[in-house]
Parts: C-alpha cells; sequence; structure tokens
C-alpha cells in the first residue's frame, strides 16, 4: 500500500464519528469500493472551505491533482488498447470529452458525491453542493485517495466502472457534447482565458431567424455559427472553434515529436565510440 500522506502531511486527524463513518461505509457500498482506510476517503471528500473552518489544514486538493493524472492515464490506455484504428486526434477527443469537468460531475452526481461532500457554510450558502467544479474535483480526489489506499489495479477497475458506459456513449454518438463547456475548459487550460461569443448577423423574417455568432479565442475568431436561437448558434460556433483549437493541439504535438526524431538521431551518431 502507498503511504498516504509525506510526514509533512502527517497531521493529527479529528477521530471519525460514527454517524459519518457509517455515511462513508454506505457511500463504498453504492460506489462499488471499499478502503483500508477510511479516513482517507473522508479526506478526499473535504472541500478546501471546510477544511479552513476546521483549521484542519487537510483538504483534497492534493488528492485530486493525483486523481486527475490516475484518470488521465486509465482512459487513455483503455482507448488506446481498445481502439487499435483511431488516430491519436480521435483518442484525444474523445478522452477530452470523457474526462471533461461536465462528464466527471454528472458522473459524481450519479454516485451522490454531492450527499457526502463536505464544504464549508458560505460555499453551502452559495450552492456549491451543486457546483460542477466542486464535484468533478471531488471525484478526482476521490479517485487519486483509492490509488494510494489501494493500489493502481483497484483504482484502474473503479475509473473504468464509472466511465466506460461514458465512453460507449460517446462512441455511438448517443450523448450530447456541450461544445460550450467543452471550449471554456479548453480555453482556461491553454490559454487563460474564457470564450467570447459575438453576434455578427440575423438573417430571415421574424417568424424564421437565423443567428450568426463567432466566438472569440485568445484574440481569434471562430465560427461563425448558425441555428435558429442564440444557444445553437453558440453551440454551433463553439463546436467549431474546440475542433479547430484541438487538431491545432495535436498537429503542434506530432509536428513536436517529428522535429525531435532526428535531432535524437544526430545525436547519437555525433556520440563518440569507445
Amino acid at each position: 500500500m502507498v503511504r498516504l500522506f509525506k510526514k509533512a502531511d502527517a497531521r493529527p486527524l479529528s477521530e471519525l464519528s460514527s454517524e459519518r463513518k457509517g455515511e462513508l461505509v454506505l457511500f463504498q457500498r453504492n460506489a462499488g469500493i471499499k478502503f483500508r482506510n477510511i479516513e482517507a476517503l473522508n479526506i478526499a471528500f473535504s472541500h478546501r472551505s471546510y477544511a479552513n473552518e476546521q483549521s484542519s489544514g487537510l483538504n483534497n486538493e492534493r488528492l485530486e491533482f493525483l486523481g486527475d493524472s490516475v484518470l488521465g492515464l486509465v482512459v487513455a490506455e483503455y482507448l488506446y488498447r481498445e481502439l487499435p484504428g483511431r488516430p491519436e486526434g480521435d483518442l484525444a477527443k474523445i478522452k477530452s470529452f470523457v474526462v471533461s469537468e461536465a462528464s466527471l460531475s454528472e458522473i459524481a452526481r450519479r454516485i451522490r458525491v454531492d450527499n457526502y461532500i463536505l464544504i464549508g457554510k458560505g460555499e453551502e450558502y452559495s450552492g456549491g453542493r451543486a457546483k460542477k467544479a466542486l464535484l468533478a474535483d471531488a471525484l478526482e480526489g476521490i479517485i487519486g485517495a483509492y490509488f494510494l489506499d489501494s493500489g493502481f489495479k483497484e483504482a484502474r477497475r473503479f475509473v473504468l466502472d464509472l466511465l466506460v458506459p461514458e465512453i460507449n456513449r460517446v462512441l455511438e454518438n448517443r450523448h450530447e457534447k456541450d461544445y460550450k463547456t467543452l471550449l471554456q475548459e479548453l480555453a482556461q487550460k491553454s490559454y487563460r482565458t474564457y470564450p467570447k461569443y459575438v453576434l455578427s448577423k440575423k438573417t430571415g423574417p421574424d417568424h424564421d431567424r437565423t443567428f450568426w455568432i463567432e466566438v472569440d479565442v485568445a484574440g481569434t475568431r471562430y465560427g461563425p455559427g448558425k441555428g435558429p436561437n442564440k444557444k445553437q448558434a453558440e453551440q454551433a460556433a463553439a463546436r467549431s472553434a474546440y475542433e479547430k483549437l484541438h487538431d491545432q493541439r495535436a498537429t503542434g504535438r506530432s509536428r513536436k515529436r517529428t522535429d525531435e526524431r532526428p535531432n535524437a538521431r544526430a545525436g547519437a551518431r555525433s556520440q563518440p565510440r569507445d
């Protein structure tokens, strides 16, 4: 078993009440997991706002960081093995949707993470228990904690139990992609900015209008997307931008690898022989 904390993190934990232990046992039963150290699961549920109020300093952010990487590895490996004929770009698009905030928060709701998460009073009053980001982060924290507690094999099983149905929905095109959410996540991660939607024109009579909308990401405009209302037009514009940006990132990675290969070979040839 991997040690859950380094020495610097090994601060005393308040003993869990019998009621809280019962709640965590119920969650594990419904989620199909079993922790050796149930306190690790409790930390995975502990939002920063709650930890600050309790002055414990222990929250789920480090576990979330770890869980994000475990999640990404498991999904990438599964797609690589199960879809041998798909190019890298397809695999990356499937993965990006499956591990998106929208997807993870929906899965978190399905296994009732919102019922067990510990949040501060202010966060509770502002509706934090229903926030997508908070739920997705908590799920990643649980994955990270389970990896440390029970090892990669069990963590992998847990992740695939949750996400294979989601992967299948994407492959069978039975999902409804929220491209505005996907684009926002991509823009924040890659450009530290938010997409801005601009109505470029409206065509047609009042009873049969078509809206044309462009989206600006880091100073570059994409689209236009069109639709019978602004919502659908924004989704169309977001899809156009997301797919182009995603393809650009994939092409950039491919070019980088291609550029590195000759240098590596040249470096190998330049090494003196014994």
